[in-house]
């Protein structure tokens, strides 16, 4: 399966680790979470709508990173956090994947429209997908992350 062979290339490059869980780190992610969920508001009612959508995208990746540490997992790879995301905790990721293409097509080309509007749906999507994800996390148990970390070595192959 290609998604699994990406996660075992992520691994064996040292993009994605195994680590001890770390709720310092996930409590850090969270905020930054949060701190780009109002950073985007801001932007977004000072008409700075491309700029908006990126940080939308990054809270929603802080969301996930949040997660992924505290199981202990690290990754620096942005594909392969959103993959672990479905493939380890059954989780839906439309909303991220979504802002994900926005964030590229805003940052990287220059032949796009964007209305306020648009902007407003993508904030709303980033506090569901966030809200989700931080009730998830909360809700997990010593046992649930232990699963969840065979789960991940399961797909690794470690």
């Amino acid at each position: 399966m290609q998604k699994e062979n990406s996660l075992v290339k992520a691994y064996k490059s040292g993009r994605l680790k195994l680590i001890e869980p770390n709720v310092n780190l996930m409590s850090s992610y969270r905020r930054k979470a949060d701190d780009y969920l109002k950073s985007a508001r801001l932007l977004m009612d000072n008409d700075k709508l491309e700029e908006a959508v990126s940080i939308l995208y990054y809270s929603m990746y802080y969301a996930a990173l949040s997660l992924l540490f505290r199981i202990g997992i690290k990754s620096e790879s942005h594909f392969a956090s959103i993959m672990i995301l479905k493939e380890v905790f059954g989780l839906e990721t439309e909303l991220i994947l979504h802002a994900k293409k926005e964030r590229i097509e805003k940052q990287y080309y220059v032949d796009f429209e964007i209305s306020k509007g648009e902007v407003l749906e993508l904030l709303r999507s980033a506090e569901s997908f966030n809200s989700k994800l931080l009730e998830f996390t909360e809700m997990l148990n010593e046992e649930n992350i232990k699963r969840f970390r065979h789960k991940f070595i399961d797909l690794i192959g470690s």
